[in-house]
């Protein structure tokens, strides 16, 4: 996917109605690392919008967060990483309250920029799996879920769907040949030893995201049972048609939360219906706060979405990402008691990060997402994971909520996490203290 100059051009102007306000120190400064233009445009603008909206309506609804005004500036990375930590040194001298990299490339090369710049790091179920040890990413927080609880909760999911019985299958990992693909790669050779299936892996380079006929001739060759999609951006529309094409079962394809586009779907016309992705919240616009962005933002004339695309899957994940930092900044405000708090504070919120049911159903969520919390030794939580499925024009939840395989996942992630900080003999050992009750 490439964008001429004049798209670009386009953009930019378009952008440029979307003033940023002044850095003032009673207001809370939150960057956007985002991506609009690129071969992962197609995902990331959902995203950002969905995010960008969200902010904002606080902004117009209740005056900020706290009575503090958020100030929102977006800097385009293009899911390019040596962009992204360009963005990242760009805004780190603005006192951010966090950063969220929105890519797993991005994220590996700021995490142990974190703790000297005391910064916290979101990357919101992405970036790396490991870093939900606490003890050590005390600077980095991963919620709801990590890759390696996905690929629980896809094994769990296909064990319910093959009666308790994987002896003899055959599952297939088709992924983006990058960081954020090779994820889950870990977990599911465990689970293949536990459950005695077949792993078979199928990389799909950047370039070649588009074209991917010699993956699904394997896979057919293969013979493959299952297959478990790791994808982004133009992969996933084409992993949908592919499937279609060659005859998959498509409701055997599940694709991670980050494959779950309403376009992605879309791609592969009638032969997509009961294609199926994980998912950690809902999709539509009837919630309250799905209203509330409609009435003090898109009837403004402050967003950049289209109306019809509230509530479709992407803009809803955008949405989830901004109330986890406004959540994380509101219990930094009630912990220290600062309105205009700073990374240091809301790193102290995040670890205490407590979001309820009946917090969500304050917020306008109840039915839109599940309880989330975060431990100081714990960074992510392990949070419940649904599967959802394309009923032909939109996802429809398709299964109860699951809980990932913790007493596979938690092993893991803390031995790797011991493993990688070792690697790095001046990493810092961990300073701050829990918070208590």
């Amino acid at each position: 996917m490439k964008h001429p100059l004049t798209k670009t051009a386009l953009a930019a102007a378009a952008f440029a109605s979307f003033a940023v306000p002044s850095f003032a120190q009673d207001s809370i400064y939150v960057p956007l690392l985002t991506y609009r233009t690129g071969p992962f445009a197609g995902s990331g603008v959902h995203i950002a919008n969905g995010m960008r909206d969200y902010l904002e309506m606080l902004n117009q609804r209740d005056g900020g967060i706290g009575g503090v005004k958020i100030v929102i500036e977006e800097c385009e990375t293009g899911y390019d990483t040596k962009k992204g930590v360009e963005c990242y040194e760009s805004v780190k001298g603005k006192n951010p309250v966090l950063i969220g990299p929105y890519s797993t490339g991005i994220t590996l090369q700021v995490i142990p920029k974190a703790a000297v710049d005391k910064i916290p790091v979101l990357s919101m179920a992405y970036g790396l799996s490991a870093s939900a040890d606490g003890t050590n990413f005390p600077w980095v927080f991963n919620p709801p879920v990590t890759y390696w609880d996905g690929a629980s909760v896809f094994i769990r999911h296909v064990i319910q769907a093959e009666k308790g019985d994987l002896k003899g299958k055959t599952i297939g990992l088709i992924h983006l040949d990058a960081p954020f693909g090779k994820e889950p790669i870990p977990v599911l050779e465990a689970l293949a030893k536990e459950y005695g299936f077949t792993l078979k892996l199928y990389p799909v380079p950047a370039a070649q995201m588009q074209n991917q006929g010699s993956q699904w001739l394997a896979i057919r060759r293969d013979k493959v049972d299952w297959i478990y999609n790791q994808g982004w951006g133009a992969m996933n529309p084409t992993a949908v048609k592919e499937a279609v094409k060659n005859g998959f079962p498509i409701d055997k394809l599940v694709g991670v939360w980050w494959a779950g586009g309403d376009d992605d779907a879309r791609a592969g016309e009638a032969g997509a219906k009961g294609y199926k992705t994980l998912n950690f919240h809902n999709t539509g616009a009837d919630f309250p706060v799905m209203q509330d962005i409609l009435k003090h933002v898109h009837e403004k004339g402050l967003s950049q979405a289209k109306k019809e695309q509230v509530g479709e899957n992407l803009y809803n994940r955008g949405v989830y990402n901004s109330m986890l930092i406004a959540e994380a900044v509101r219990t930094a405000q009630k912990i220290t008691g600062k309105k205009a708090v700073k990374g240091e504070d809301v790193r102290r919120g995040l670890e205490a990060l407590n979001i309820t049911e009946a917090r969500l159903k304050e917020l306008g969520m109840e039915g839109f997402a599940n309880a989330v919390k975060v431990a100081c030794d714990d960074h992510n939580g392990h949070n419940k994971v649904f599967v959802s499925q394309w009923d032909g024009t939109k996802y429809v939840k398709a299964s109860e909520w699951m809980d990932p395989m913790k007493s596979i996942v938690r092993p893991l992630i803390e031995a790797e996490a011991k493993d990688y900080v070792s690697k790095d003999a001046g990493w810092p050992k961990r300073t701050e203290p829990c918070e208590k009750g």
